[in-house]
């Protein structure tokens, strides 16, 4: 037990390390003081979001005050307000040197589309189109301009991919490259969040997933992938496609929850999952994975595909009949992969073929995370005794009733 953990247990003798409850309930008395003596990385990013989101919901002013109510706010792929008819979206995110890319894997234009790529898959969540991106970029002095350029071009390469505009930002000084865009964008229908998913519901993708991570994993080990499978994972871990007209098309058919693959499959279901109050079943032979991957790593492309990450895929919820007719429309890349179930919060399952339990060896994207936490048949994001088991109130388990 670290120092910081073992003073607040003593500050706070009644909390309960293996108990089941957030550690939000202690925000409104104890947050200040708590906050003070805990590491981020003794909570993680998601448990950080979440002790944020509280702040923010007491320190802004009510949404009634402003001109323009908000409508979903912090905790979705992007937020969203009403101005007129339309519903505008506002995302934002980052890419950091030696965190999310490397110069020797990336060139500047891939970076350029990247950065803005993601911001896209964020509007393609929310059943969106976008409008206007504004830059920030960190940027060592040594940096070329030639090298800027090239990144402007990717991102320029985006936008009329898109029909999006960059219309400002901002240029400073860094010990590392950064690149931070925030995106505006638009609902004409109804938005699509992380909400709502109900027991009974079924679940699936808008398409092949794991390749991103098998591209990535190649470059990381040294791998080389020869051929029309090691150009196609390396393009897309490094030129990913958001599914902007995927989001539309859910809209059109009725769907209400979805949202983005960023951080891998399993991972973005349970928090889908912990938001709307539910677990779910994936049934892993359901999965879709391209003959690419399949060829590149015959043995690992499963579990790739479960908890890689930067698909930019959709994962969305309904009813069986509004989900296949979705399906049907999107294409033989989509796939119902799972269902919603009555399970705790946030629980996701994965059973193989035979309904047994499916032994995973990773798990998905957390900034301030371990590398790995698996204990017996159960897979979480954080040990169950760690501040994000209890803040997060969300677990992954696999074959476990």
């Amino acid at each position: 037990m670290s120092a910081s953990i073992a003073t607040l247990t003593t500050l706070c003798p009644f909390f309960v390390w293996n108990a089941e409850f957030s550690m939000l309930l202690l925000w409104p008395r104890f947050g200040k003081d708590i906050m003070r003596i805990v590491k981020v990385r003794e909570i993680g990013e998601f448990a950080l979001i979440q002790t944020l989101k509280e702040l923010l919901c007491h320190g802004n002013p009510s949404s009634g005050e402003m001109a323009f109510p908000l409508v979903i706010g912090i905790g979705d792929d992007a937020a969203a307000w009403h101005t007129t008819e339309a519903t505008e979206l506002a995302t934002t995110d980052t890419l950091v040197e030696g965190v999310h890319f490397r110069h020797d894997f990336t060139t500047w234009e891939d970076l350029g589309w990247k950065a803005l790529a993601v911001n896209l898959s964020d509007i393609a969540a929310m059943g969106g189109l976008p409008l206007h991106a504004l830059v920030t970029l960190g940027l060592q002095p040594e940096t070329d301009v030639g090298d800027v350029h090239a990144l402007y071009r990717g991102m320029l390469s985006a936008c009329q991919e898109y029909q999006c505009r960059i219309v400002g930002g901002d240029i400073v000084r860094s010990p590392v490259t950064f690149i931070t865009i925030a995106l505006m964008g638009i609902a004409t229908g109804h938005a699509l969040t992380r909400y709502g998913a109900q027991s009974g519901d079924v679940v699936a993708v808008t398409g092949p997933l794991g390749c991103a991570a098998g591209g990535l994993q190649s470059l990381l080990q040294g791998t080389a992938l020869d051929g029309e499978s090691g150009r196609h994972l390396h393009e897309a871990h490094s030129h990913p496609v958001p599914r902007i007209q995927a989001g539309n098309t859910l809209v059109q058919h009725g769907v209400q929850t979805a949202m983005d693959i960023s951080d891998g499959l399993t991972a973005d279901l349970s928090r889908l999952c912990a938001n709307s109050g539910v677990g779910s079943v994936i049934y892993a032979d359901r999965v879709p994975v391209d003959a690419f991957l399949k060829d590149a790593f015959p043995q690992d492309f499963l579990q790739l595909a479960l908890n890689g990450g930067e698909d930019y895929e959709l994962l969305f919820a309904g009813s069986e009949e509004i989900i296949s007719e979705a399906v049907t429309r999107l294409g033989p890349s989509a796939a119902i992969i799972g269902r919603i179930v009555a399970n705790h919060p946030g629980e996701v399952k994965v059973l193989d073929e035979r309904g047994a339990a499916f032994p995973l060896e990773r798990h998905g994207w957390d900034h301030f995370g371990d590398v790995s936490q698996i204990s017996y048949n159960t897979f979480r994001i954080r040990p169950p005794n760690s501040l994000l088991g209890r803040i997060a109130n969300s677990r992954l388990s696999f074959g476990m009733a």
